[in-house]
Parts: structure tokens; C-alpha cells; sequence
């Protein structure tokens, strides 16, 4: 990021979840460093995905919309249900918008959870150009 430029945060929000703790801390970062934030979720679509699922996505993504709006940040929403995995969707997305941090949640799995589901977070973490923060 060069002097003068705007921060972009990517926020990732885990379908059905009122997340919190992350908005709390990426509105914090947001008008710390003067950011625009990106509130992203993604589900997978196909069968795996009901009506119920998105509708509850889609009111995390207005609620927390609310608060940056609210707090005067610039923010946008993106609901992406393109037959990809989570992990796919922001990381792609993080490097289309050439974000300068991610913040993700963290969950507690038990080990053989991890091994036989992956995780979106520790992908993300892994594999992203970009500072990524956890937030559990």
C-alpha cells in the first residue's frame, strides 16, 4: 500500500453466524488505518444450499453493512454463491480488490475435525497474499 491510499479489509463472515466480535474488530482497524471494508460471504450453492441459508446470510451481510454505514466507513457487501469452495471465494476476492488485510473467524475444531473437513480459515491464513487476522 503506498502513502495516500486507502486500506481495503476484507471481512469474511461465515454464513448464519452475527459475527461480532469480527465486525467490532475490523471497524476498529477500519477507522484506524481510514479503510473501506469488504463484507464477504460465500456459500457453495447447488442442493447443498436452502433458502433458509441464504436469507439468514443475507441479513448478517445487512446487519453488519449497518454498523460501517452507521460509523460512516466506506463498506460494501458481496454474497458470492458460485459453486466454489469459501476458502476459493475470499482468496480469489482478496486478490481481485488487492486487499491489504483479511479478517476471519476462528472456531475451535477438535483435530480429527480438521483433518477430515479442512478448515476455510486455515486456508485462508495459509495461502493469502495479505495479512490475515483471526478473530476466535
Amino acid at each position: 500500500m503506498m502513502e495516500g491510499e486507502i486500506m481495503k479489509i476484507l471481512v469474511g463472515i461465515a454464513p448464519g453466524d452475527v459475527p461480532e466480535q469480527i465486525i467490532q474488530l475490523a471497524l476498529k482497524h477500519a477507522t484506524h488505518f481510514t479503510a473501506e471494508v469488504y463484507l464477504l460471504t460465500s456459500l457453495e450453492g447447488g442442493g447443498g444450499t436452502s433458502e433458509k441459508q441464504v436469507k439468514k446470510a443475507e441479513q448478517v451481510l445487512t446487519y453488519a453493512e449497518g454498523i460501517f454505514q452507521k460509523a460512516g466507513i466506506p463498506c460494501e457487501t458481496h454474497f458470492l454463491i458460485r459453486g466454489k469452495s469459501p476458502e476459493i471465494e475470499i482468496l480469489e476476492f482478496a486478490e481481485e480488490k488487492e486487499v491489504d488485510e483479511i479478517i476471519v473467524g476462528a472456531r475451535k475444531r477438535s483435530p480429527v475435525g480438521k483433518a477430515l473437513l479442512g478448515s476455510v480459515t486455515q486456508s485462508v491464513s495459509l495461502s493469502a497474499n495479505c495479512p490475515v487476522v483471526l478473530v476466535k
